[in-house]
């Protein structure tokens, strides 16, 4: 399903205003506060804040205690850190900025859990080794859809924009091609996005979307639904 050109407008113009309030004109690392710990920030990384979906989010997914956790888009590495706290044996998190790079280990050595969790600059799985399997893979993905040439100038234009949703395609088409038996492909999409463009390259992919829960937030001070989702094979 296509959204109307002034649809796609209004969305665009929403991500670029969120891009405003984000950013950050800090030039030194900084920290903030997030479900009850300190962690660190390198300027350019996404900030998430309480109240907002980071914090929801990290509390819903159905961690694999013991397991093999993978985090496409970690951003300052909350989730990432948060699943090896939560028991995970071994967490990848990936992002395609090195400031989110940097972040997020800084802030697996900040709370003691570096020699679980490997950080990677990666475009989705491209940075992967090819026999990387998980027991979950989880993205918060970019919501914005933005156009086919867009230029990202800021770091935190990632964590909002998507060119054409295409990671978020890559994504769909390739997760399960990364789990281990009995392994689930979680992700996450909110409302300022286009749910029905998200269900058209889920069923592309083959693939269909089971929430497993949902949230009401806010962000930059506009209210906001986070949706969670298990990513099936279509049959399943």
């Amino acid at each position: 399903m296509e959204q109307t050109s002034e649809k796609f407008e209004e969305r665009y113009d929403l991500g670029r205003r969120l891009v405003e309030q984000l950013g950050t004109a800090e030039t030194d690392p900084t920290t903030f506060e997030l479900l009850g710990l300190e962690w660190d920030l390198i300027p350019g990384t996404y900030e998430p804040r309480q109240g907002t979906g980071t914090e929801w989010y990290t509390g819903a997914i159905p961690y694999p205690e013991g397991g093999r956790f993978l985090e496409i888009g970690c951003g300052a590495g909350v989730t990432a850190v948060w699943a090896a706290l939560r028991g995970c044996a071994q967490v990848t998190a990936t992002d395609i900025t090195d400031t989110a790079v940097d972040s997020a280990a800084r802030n697996a050595e900040r709370h003691g859990v570096a020699d679980r969790v490997r950080v990677l600059r990666s475009d989705v799985f491209d940075a992967l080794d090819p026999e990387d399997r998980f027991d979950t893979v989880f993205w918060n993905c970019s919501v914005f859809e933005a156009p086919k040439d867009f230029e990202f100038t800021q770091d935190v234009e990632w964590a909002i924009f998507d060119r054409g949703y295409s990671a978020l395609g890559r994504y769909l088409a390739q997760v399960h091609d990364r789990l281990l038996p009995g392994g689930r492909a979680l992700v996450t999409f909110n409302s300022f996005g286009d749910a029905g463009r998200i269900a058209q390259l889920a069923a592309e992919a083959g693939s269909s979307l089971t929430m497993l829960g949902s949230a009401d937030r806010q962000l930059a001070g506009v209210d906001v639904t986070y949706k969670l989702f298990e990513i099936r094979p279509l049959g399943r």
